[in-house]
């Protein structure tokens, strides 16, 4: 019985979770970085399909990054590895915001910042 509803349970869960900014700092080294990326080739091998915006306002939704200047101004510091397996996180660059998103949500503990 716990079976049944345990999978609708989860689904309420995961939009409980309040949608924050997606402010990124890219880091010179690993070990300043919040999370570790790669960028993949194919969409069919992301984690996250990712549409960098203009302004800090435009990035209200998971895939909508925003690059600032200042390491202080992040939500999360971003490392780019050479190699996938390196990665915490597979993204792949879009080039329209409304295919950024979500195509592993097992992923969307790494961008979620505490507050």
């Amino acid at each position: 019985m716990l079976k049944k509803y345990l999978p609708p349970v989860l689904v309420l869960l995961l939009f409980a979770i309040p949608v924050q900014s997606q402010k990124i700092f890219k880091v010179q080294y690993e070990s300043q970085a919040d999370i570790k990326v790669y960028i993949v080739k194919y969409e069919s091998q992301c984690d996250l399909k990712v549409f960098f915006v203009d302004y800090e306002s435009q990035a209200d939704e998971d895939g909508l990054w925003y690059m600032v200047k200042y390491e202080s101004q992040a939500d999360i510091k971003v490392y780019f590895v050479d190699y996938e397996s390196q990665a915490d996180l597979k993204i792949y660059m879009v080039k329209y915001e409304s295919q950024a998103g979500w195509r592993n949500p097992d992923k969307l503990h790494l961008l979620r910042v505490p507050k």
